[in-house]
């Protein structure tokens, strides 16, 4: 990628790891850019002059989607329409990197999932970014924009908070060894529920190779689905203790799909990316972190 970058979201999970990644990208934080203030935005892109814009800013806990479905809908919205208008009206020839994620899919009439599959979401956070996704093509066709969207399936990796299952899981270890336990007693949702993670920093090498192509939709993913089962085997072996799994009945989610894993075929086809970090070393950099945050 030549030229400025512009990144919103740089304070969330992948944001602090796409800056490690464009190290000199202008990053505004929310106490000094309110992405819902539309004529704030616009200045943000005019000063920025970017060349790329990386819009991974948005409200992303499902969980939360549920409690306040609302304001989920609304300010992801709001937030992607600003940044496009701004980008269409301040630096027309910016590529734009739309963050929407394998959520949109919903349940897969067939796997794995690509590009062409309908969009059936499933929570609320999931239509906020089919939404956001259908509006960013909207603005591709309208305007003759490069709106690139990438649909990332799950994410992790070191840094990642706790409502999602990666990070719950490794703060879960962490803090028993924190603590001095016997052992530690890992509480989870579905146990046979499988999804398709790939490692963060994986995934934003994929959001900055996406910059370079031209505007359409292209899954991150790895092509394997890995159950909370299988994940909590690999944090049992990333951890001295003893490891005991219970299932917590509030950690399970209605209206969940059983598996989802994509094809990054498109992606890899248009631009040689593939995922490096096997999970195995996702997990262990994420208790990693957990440790050096809690003095474990």
């Amino acid at each position: 990628m030549t030229g400025p970058a512009f990144v919103t979201g740089g304070a969330g999970f992948a944001g602090r790891h796409m800056l490690d990644l464009l190290p000199d990208a202008a990053a505004p934080p929310h106490e000094e850019l309110d992405l819902l203030d539309a004529p704030a935005v616009r200045a943000a892109v005019r000063a920025a002059r970017p060349a790329a814009v990386f819009h991974l800013a948005a409200l992303a806990s499902v969980g939360r989607s549920w409690e306040s479905p609302a304001n989920t809908l609304t300010a992801n919205l709001r937030m992607t329409v600003n940044v496009l208008e701004a980008v269409r009206l301040e630096a027309p020839g910016a590529a734009v990197v739309v963050a929407s994620s394998g959520e949109v899919y919903g349940p897969p009439a067939r796997l794995p999932v690509t590009e062409d599959a309908a969009l059936r979401p499933q929570n609320p956070y999931a239509v906020s970014k089919a939404a956001c996704d259908l509006l960013a093509g909207q603005y591709a066709d309208a305007f003759e924009m490069r709106v690139v969207r990438t649909r990332a399936f799950n994410h992790a990796g070191p840094g990642q908070g706790t409502e999602y299952v990666v990070g719950t899981l490794t703060r879960q270890v962490a803090e028993a060894e924190a603590a001095g336990e016997a052992e530690v007693v890992l509480r989870t949702g579905n146990p046979e529920s499988a999804r398709d993670f790939t490692d963060v920093r994986d995934v934003v090498r994929a959001y900055v190779a996406a910059a370079g192509l031209p505007a359409g939709v292209y899954n991150v993913c790895s092509g394997r689905a890995t159950s909370v089962r299988e994940l909590v085997e690999l944090v049992r072996r990333a951890t001295a203790l003893p490891v005991r799994h219970e299932v917590d009945p509030e950690r399970v989610r209605a209206h969940d799909v059983p598996e989802l894993r994509g094809s990054a075929e498109r992606l890899r086809g248009a631009c040689g990316w593939e995922p490096k970090i096997p999970l195995e070393r996702t997990v262990a950099d994420a208790l990693a972190q957990w440790r050096r945050e809690l003095g474990a």
